[in-house]
């Protein structure tokens, strides 16, 4: 075997989300999201017409096919074919993912749908906390069967939560629909465990119904270092992975909460509202794949930890830039070779094929009008981390099913900034300047094309 080769099924692609790409806000019925009464502040934009893909998919899916694409990582928005979340169904929503998903395997290219990323139906925010809530959890069951049922005949691989272990951080507080005050840590843990419980229902459903489908768990991986070799260091470190990561995949593989979470638990008295049932629903899950995201990793300083802290919440006061890797402008840790630790370790525990569904490098660009951005900073982080994906696949023997990039056609960053690019297509507006919204290849178009259509071989400029 050639030890350059990728599989000979492998699947090359763009992930993104609805409210980062499609705009069209407030037209062919879609009602609103929390993320549609978001202003725009100094360092963002508001989420109205983000790259207007709405209207622009077809000149879009057509780059994503000169590059060589195959797969295209998609999200419904709940508020789009359900504009209450709760309520009717909306014919015109539900008919522009069918205009989408039939126009993406036209070109050949697969479609990935998440059911979930952050854009809570502003309505069940408002009145149920969201998902604070268990009508939410049955909201969103019913939303999910909905679209699995109408899509199931084109989609073949689905998640349901874009980068789930987010919900046992701080930030399940933004991302959750839960429009109270109080933050608390019962909160905290009641809503990753109704999030847990909402998987567990779509997941159940779509084996039990379509057995010819896959779903996956999803968790954004940022592996955690101990920052010495302080046995402190490490034992936070391991706590911290053990809580945002390996918590996530035990459900989702073996259908089991990890016990040492369990037990701190139960040790602090968290009230996690574990009802009659919920375990018993949560142990028949599994998961046909395990996706995440990567961008970085980062180190733990056990001596910055606030005491008291949660290990879910260790990397807020203990987070620490490793010396060892460069940082991107955003302070990010540059960090290929933690890639193929993750996959490798996924692999290796789970024994079940891993996917990473986004991977990428922010920049801060400006097209000039004339000239093609060269973006080599870019190309080069792609490169080492699909080498270092190659090498977790053939000299450690992990089974990948592709390699998604984010934002490959630049977007609005997760906090509205139009500044900070991932694409490898321009787009041309600002955070507060929508311009024309013209699409210009970047260097680094060229270069994923040769990387694409060679499966992995040709990685050279």
């Amino acid at each position: 075997m050639n030890l350059s080769h990728f599989p000979n099924k492998f699947y090359w692609g763009n992930s993104t989300s609805s409210m980062q790409t499609e705009g069209a806000w407030n037209i062919d019925g879609k009602g609103p999201s929390v993320y549609d009464v978001r202003k725009a502040e100094n360092d963002s934009t508001d989420w109205h017409v983000a790259i207007d893909e709405y209207h622009r998919y077809e000149e879009d899916l057509d780059l994503m096919q000169e590059m060589g694409m195959n797969m295209y990582r998609i999200q419904i928005s709940w508020s789009r074919v359900n504009p209450t979340g709760n309520g009717e169904f909306n014919d015109k929503g539900i008919a522009f993912y069918d205009r989408l998903i039939n126009a993406m395997l036209k070109r050949g290219i697969e479609p990935m749908i998440c059911l979930y990323h952050f854009d809570m139906p502003l309505k069940l925010a408002q009145e149920k906390n969201g998902f604070m809530s268990r009508e939410t959890v049955d909201a969103f069951v019913r939303f999910s069967k909905k679209m699995i049922d109408h899509f199931s005949d084109r989609v073949k691989y689905w998640i349901t939560f874009n980068e789930h272990n987010l919900y046992f951080t701080n930030e399940v507080f933004n991302i959750s629909g839960y429009e109270s005050r109080n933050r608390s840590i019962d909160e905290m843990y009641q809503i990753f465990h109704h999030t847990i419980l909402a998987h567990a229902r779509v997941a159940n459903y779509i084996h039990e119904n379509y057995p010819d489908l896959k779903i996956g768990g999803m968790t954004a991986y940022t592996p955690v270092y101990p920052a010495t070799s302080d046995p402190l260091d490490n034992l936070m470190a391991n706590q911290v992975n053990e809580f945002l990561y390996n918590n996530l995949n035990d459900v989702f593989v073996n259908g089991e909460y990890s016990p040492q979470v369990m037990q701190w638990v139960k040790n602090h008295e968290i009230k996690m509202n574990i009802q009659k049932d919920d375990l018993a629903i949560i142990k028949q899950t599994r998961s046909d794949f395990l996706a995440f995201s990567y961008y970085q990793s980062t180190t733990l300083n056990s001596h910055k930890v606030m005491k008291d802290a949660l290990p879910n919440t260790y990397l807020e006061s203990g987070g620490e830039a490793n010396p060892y890797t460069q940082q991107t402008k955003w302070g990010w840790n540059i960090d290929a070779l933690g890639f193929r630790n993750v996959i490798t370790d996924l692999y290796n525990r789970y024994h079940v094929p891993v996917f990473p569904i986004e991977n990428g490098i922010g920049l801060e660009e400006k097209w000039d009008g004339v000239h093609e951005i060269d973006d080599q900073t870019r190309i080069d982080y792609h490169r080492d981390h699909i080498k270092a994906m190659r090498d977790a696949i053939n000299e450690d023997g992990a089974v990948v099913l592709g390699y998604l990039g984010w934002g490959l056609i630049d977007i609005p960053s997760s906090q509205g900034n139009m500044e900070k690019r991932y694409g490898a297509v321009y787009v041309n507006r600002s955070s507060h300047d929508l311009k024309d919204l013209k699409r210009v290849p970047k260097k680094s178009f060229y270069w994923f094309k040769k990387v694409f259509e060679s499966n992995g071989d040709d990685l050279d400029e």
